[in-house]
């Protein structure tokens, strides 16, 4: 496999996939989830092969493929990568095949369709994950939104249909602000290059120099763009009723990598296109992060359904993730990006924890159960982990993100408060209540329901979903460096291209 090719056959292979599961006769359902895994398990190898040609001394984008597409626009097939975007690709390839089997005796109707929908969306993850041309990158930003419409739509619950069309809504307003101001800035820097470009690493050399108040508004388009997706208090209202009514398998996937778009997004594109602007608006994005991290955990507290609880915690850890990014120190950014893999392996795991439960009582109540870990032991085990790994307990991997972004938000020039540090630190603690009261409820004391009485341990299928996670949850929480290392010069690039500005606002 050519080096030069490893990220075109990475993107082709699920697109492929699922193509040929269309020639695949339903009746064959065996066939056909057999066939969705091992074209999810061959995108995994094939970004293990990614990462084994990819230098992570070198903070540049790797591996670039760029093709001239169409050509009176200058829009081209340009894709890269670079640390950032290596880790949430391996995310994306790892969750993935884990999420199918997951399904597998879960998912009853169509399931060619729901596989063909799963693979189809896996590649649009990833075309959002190595896209270095904004016109490339718009296209898979909006064609990951047919496949979960769907998954939600059509195999979700009660209130599926509301869930999925307040998704799709809610996101399609947030894209098209981002196309506004893709084409606006193309047509601004267009003035000064000569030439119409929509390719991200020219824009990244004009994007600073723009006027002042264009710059404003285009950080703005893309900030409302990505807050959405991440999703980011206030503009959050769609996220519980997306996961509570998704089924198992979307609310994986939505949590472990689609919201992880919107804060790559402002990553990728905010900080280095509009640094001055991002400067300005860095301590009042923070507010919102804070308020977000608490309200989370607050409302969190409150909730009687499982599935919810860990909805409102996703935007609780977001904020972290957000307050990170804005932070704008090498390891608040640092910290946000491995917090960012830490959120996708403990509440996918807690997702498929509350749906393997589900799957036995079809309950999600807290007050349903009670005691459960004398009938099912090894469940209230891992339930324990992810819990713990959710809270942030040290040796385990929410604690290292979240030290990070505390450490690098109290060191902020850019915010230059320490209270941001001291609220977000308290969502921690409001963190550790919700959780443990829910697992207190849920795995403690006395069987009080005659139903669970008869309620089953985890079977063969769910400790190989559940093993690989829980490993990835200590190994992150012990050692951090081989994930550090892998965007640490990524990061300090991009944060240069900050940093001039910053210092001339800041003096």
């Amino acid at each position: 496999m050519e080096n030069g090719s490893i990220l075109t056959y990475l993107l082709i292979t699920p697109i492929l996939g699922s193509l040929i599961l269309l020639f695949i006769r339903k009746e064959q359902e065996n066939l056909i989830q057999w066939f969705g895994l091992a074209v999810s398990l061959a995108a995994f190898i094939i970004s293990l092969v990614m990462f084994t040609n990819f230098d992570q001394s070198n903070g540049s984008f790797q591996l670039v493929e760029k093709y001239l597409w169409i050509d009176g626009l200058n829009v081209s097939y340009h894709i890269g990568v670079d640390g950032i975007s290596v880790l949430l690709i391996l995310l994306t390839t790892f969750l993935t095949p884990l999420t199918l089997i997951s399904t597998w005796g879960t998912i009853k109707k169509n399931i060619k369709l729901f596989t063909f929908f799963m693979l189809f969306l896996e590649a649009g993850m990833l075309g959002v994950f190595i896209s270095l041309d904004l016109f490339l990158f718009y296209i898979f930003w909006e064609a990951m939104l047919i496949p979960m419409y769907f998954i939600i739509g059509v195999w979700g619950g009660e209130n599926r249909i509301y869930a999925s069309i307040k998704f799709f809504i809610y996101t399609m307003f947030g894209s098209l602000l981002m196309l506004v101001a893709i084409i606006w800035l193309a047509v601004d820097a267009s003035s000064q290059l000569g030439y119409f470009t929509t390719n991200l690493l020219e824009l990244y050399k004009v994007g600073p120099t723009i006027a002042r108040d264009i710059q404003n508004y285009l950080f703005l388009a893309f900030f409302f763009s990505f807050a959405i997706k991440v999703p980011l208090f206030p503009l959050h209202t769609w996220l519980p009723d997306a996961h509570v009514q998704a089924p198992t398998a979307g609310s994986v996937i939505l949590a472990g990598v689609l919201l992880k778009m919107g804060t790559y997004g402002l990553i990728r594109f905010n900080l280095p296109l509009f640094p001055q602007a991002s400067v300005e608006f860095a301590p009042y994005i923070s507010v919102f992060a804070v308020i977000g991290i608490i309200y989370g955990a607050l409302v969190a507290m409150v909730q009687t359904d499982m599935k919810k609880l860990v909805a409102y915690s996703s935007v609780a850890h977001l904020g972290f993730v957000v307050l990170g990014i804005f932070a704008m120190t090498v390891e608040s950014v640092q910290g946000a990006v491995i917090q960012m893999i830490n959120h996708g392996l403990s509440t996918g795991a807690l997702f498929l924890l509350v749906g393997m439960i589900y799957e036995r009582t079809h309950s999600r109540e807290i007050s349903f159960y009670g005691g459960i870990a004398k009938l099912v032991p090894v469940y209230a085990t891992f339930l324990m982990i992810a819990s713990l790994s959710s809270i942030g307990l040290p040796g385990m991997n929410g604690f290292i993100g979240e030290f990070l972004i505390l450490l690098g938000s109290f060191k902020s020039q850019v915010l230059d408060n320490w209270w941001f540090t001291i609220f977000a630190a308290s969502g921690v603690i409001f963190a550790a209540v919700y959780l443990l009261w829910m697992y207190q409820r849920v795995v403690f004391g006395n069987v009080t329901n005659p139903k669970l009485e008869n309620l089953s341990d985890m079977n063969g299928k769910e400790w190989l979903v559940l093993v690989p996670i829980i490993l990835l949850i200590f190994w992150i929480g012990i050692y951090p460096t081989t994930f550090l290392d892998i965007t640490e010069t990524s990061t300090i690039n991009i944060l240069e291209q900050v940093q001039n500005f910053t210092i001339k606002l800041l003096n």
